[in-house]
């Protein structure tokens, strides 16, 4: 299916092409434009509209400003769209640019351009998208000729997502397999922040428990000691809870120097370094933003979302390796990655909540990453960018609200600790069986209150 962009792009050339009365005419025009006039190519067009943005950020305070009847934006460049920079005739060029706003709200914005490269001259910018949202799309009308019309329903495009707030009960369950002496279970316990207001409203613990919290992260963890008595008993954990949609946020200085740091399974360096500085060629002197935005593209376009091999333990050498994985791997890339060229990462999980139904169970955990860069944390989520490639823009800087997290952090470190050393991460029962480890069976659930 052909985009409305690149379907336009295709009819304003040939608009152009078929100006003329005759074939024999048109060979004569494009004959001697070819002796007259050079061809732009893409990456003239790609540095003519940064050195425009460059030199009005420069002007205006660091800040590119955009003006019309409904708002007032200072915004900062994320990236160049490449792949729909496109020349529309001779001296007649397009580019789409991502750029953001104070408040971390990702603009697509188009901008029509003329001139030869190194003078180049915008005479058209429109706001295209917010967040991955279109204002408008193209209409042919009567008389032939295109014109943008606003799209009235464009949340219905973010699949998946609901944004502003969501509010529903979340059913954590587990089922104990047989214990023949003893056994020691570390489980999650989903708290309070800004962005989920959490509340447990009913808690079936079989054991011996006591709550522990985790240093680095603040974790809080349920600790259950149990005997053979408990065997095949169930532990369910009910919450209700309160979530918001999350945006870039202003960050606490200064930065934990962890966010820089390696983890067992997401090291720094060697080949990270080499990929990185590879992705970002070019934009050595970029900000942060636009290396972080390299980065997360790279990956997306790089992986391929799969529940295959050794996956789902977040080990960034395995998806460096293999290019596949499901969301740990995708993110403990992206850590690995950005923490080697120096922008702070870090890791959460939990679940997603569906939504396009108001109860039932789900497919197990979910988690994300953020990344630190303009004086805020960025929230990304990279898996689900990679299958729904439409909200690749959205998911670069929003959590939806339709979500809940249960920790936080890598390579935990509590007391009592598992025998096995720190806790990679805790979503599901982390369970010992004497010197062994164990998976209770574990299912998540919900119901919307909305």
């Amino acid at each position: 299916m052909i985009t409305s962009r690149l379907l336009l792009f295709i009819l304003l050339a040939i608009f152009t092409s078929c100006s003329s009365n005759s074939k024999e005419k048109q060979e004569t025009i494009h004959a001697n434009n070819e002796k007259s006039i050079k061809k732009v190519s893409i990456k003239e067009i790609e540095e003519g509209i940064k050195a425009y943005i460059d030199k009005e950020t420069q002007q205006h305070d660091g800040y590119f400003l955009i003006n019309d009847t409904e708002r007032n934006l200072k915004l900062k460049l994320v990236r160049v769209h490449t792949e729909y920079l496109s020349n529309l005739g001779p001296n007649s060029h397009f580019a789409c640019v991502d750029l953001a706003d104070e408040k971390g709200d990702v603009y697509d914005v188009d901008f029509f351009l003329e001139g030869e490269p190194g003078n180049m001259t915008v005479t058209e910018t429109s706001l295209h998208k917010l967040n991955g949202k279109p204002f408008y799309t193209w209409k042919q009308v009567v008389d032939k000729t295109w014109r943008r019309v606003p799209v009235e329903t464009a949340s219905s495009d973010l699949l998946g997502v609901i944004e502003g707030r969501d509010e529903f009960e979340f059913y954590y369950h587990a089922k104990i397999p047989v214990i023949k002496e003893s056994a020691k279970v570390w489980i999650p316990i989903a708290q309070s922040d800004e962005y989920q207001d959490i509340e447990i409203i009913f808690m079936q613990i079989p054991g011996n428990h006591k709550f522990l919290e985790e240093e680095v992260f603040k974790n809080k963890i349920l600790y259950i000691e149990l005997g053979p008595d408990q065997s095949s008993e169930e532990l369910e954990i009910k919450y209700r809870v309160q979530r918001k949609e999350k945006g870039p946020y202003e960050a606490i200085q200064p930065i934990d120097q962890i966010y820089l740091e390696p983890n067992i399974l997401m090291p720094i360096g060697g080949q990270f370094s080499e990929i990185a500085n590879e992705v970002i060629k070019g934009k050595e002197n970029d900000s942060k933003l636009i290396q972080a935005r390299a980065l997360y593209d790279y990956i997306i376009d790089n992986m391929r979302y799969m529940k295959f091999g050794d996956y789902g333990r977040g080990d960034a050498v395995y998806a460096c390796d293999s290019k596949t994985g499901n969301c740990t791997e995708f993110h403990s890339f992206f850590i690995s990655l950005a923490r080697s060229i120096g922008i702070p990462a870090r890791f959460s999980i939990g679940a997603s909540i569906p939504s396009d139904r108001d109860e039932g169970g789900m497919d197990g955990y979910h988690c994300w990453a953020e990344f630190y860069a303009e004086g805020k944390w960025w929230p990304i989520d990279i898996s689900e960018g990679n299958k729904y490639t439409a909200l690749a823009t959205y998911y670069f800087g929003r959590h939806p609200a339709n979500r809940i997290e249960l920790s936080r952090g890598r390579d935990l470190r509590v007391s009592p600790s598992p025998a096995s050393g720190p806790i990679n991460f805790l979503a599901y029962p982390l369970m010992e069986l004497g010197d062994e480890m164990a998976y209770p069976l574990t299912t998540f659930s919900f119901v919307r209150k909305n």
